[in-house]
């Protein structure tokens, strides 16, 4: 009796995208911002997109974090059409499974560090406490101390926080660390990479510093609205180790 071959199952992708375009109509003029981007995404990566201003990788996050939709093509997350999807979906996906960081914080300047990272946790239907969502990103004893208190990396990193609270399936980060300086931005990656880490989170992180790419377990390089290069790190730099 002949013995029987183990086949190998691959994972399925948590983002799926193919033939995925994006087009503004601004009077006469036609910007492509997205061409034909193929794209797959795995449960709990950590991936860098990186590229220069216009090459398409905020528009690209945006489709994928339900903010903006695609002009044609397929794009899913799970479940969840991406394309052609209603307001109302996107925004029940955007609620239950996003976390977003920008590169701008967006606190609320009335409400100290715990209620701005609180607020979140309400609306979230499996929250983290927030203490503990602080405490990921080393902010635990300044939970009292409102926006106007706190140092841009301090700030950045409680954006971070609350983006985490909802305990959320996927972290989109743009250019988390575009507005900080060079030990400052290296915190907040600590916290996003902890994120990525701890919780299993599934990581996408846009930037055009190529050193971040090396703490990236993929790294997608895109150009003029396409995705024109794909490397694996065979080791993962700390936010310690990198350089620029």
């Amino acid at each position: 009796m002949q013995p029987q071959s183990m086949s190998i199952v691959e994972p399925a992708p948590v983002f799926y995208a193919r033939d995925l375009c994006k087009t503004y109509v601004m009077g006469e003029v036609r910007v492509h911002a997205l061409r034909n981007v193929a794209l797959d995404i795995y449960e709990g990566e950590f991936v860098v997109l990186l590229g220069p201003s216009g090459s398409g990788k905020s528009t690209l996050l945006n489709i994928l974090g339900g903010l903006d939709t695609a002009t044609s093509g397929v794009a899913r997350w799970r479940e969840h059409n991406l394309v052609g999807a209603g307001e109302a979906d996107l925004t029940r996906y955007r609620r239950e499974h996003v976390g977003f960081v920008f590169q701008f914080y967006n606190l609320i300047p009335s409400l100290t560090v715990l209620e701005n990272v609180a607020l979140i946790g309400e609306i979230a239907d499996k929250p983290l406490d927030p203490r503990q969502a602080l405490a990921l990103v080393g902010l635990d004893r300044r939970l009292d101390h409102f926006p106007s208190q706190l140092s841009g990396g301090e700030q950045q990193r409680v954006a971070v926080a609350r983006a985490i609270v909802k305990s959320p399936d996927v972290l989109l980060c743009d250019e988390p660390t575009g507005a900080l300086d060079y030990e400052t931005g290296k915190i907040v990656l600590t916290a996003i990479k902890r994120a990525n880490e701890e919780l299993g989170t599934t990581t996408v992180v846009i930037t055009h510093n190529a050193a971040i790419a090396g703490m990236a377990s993929r790294v997608l390089r895109m150009g003029d609205g396409h995705i024109v290069g794909e490397e694996r790190n065979a080791r993962r730099l700390s936010p310690e180790e990198l350089r620029w």
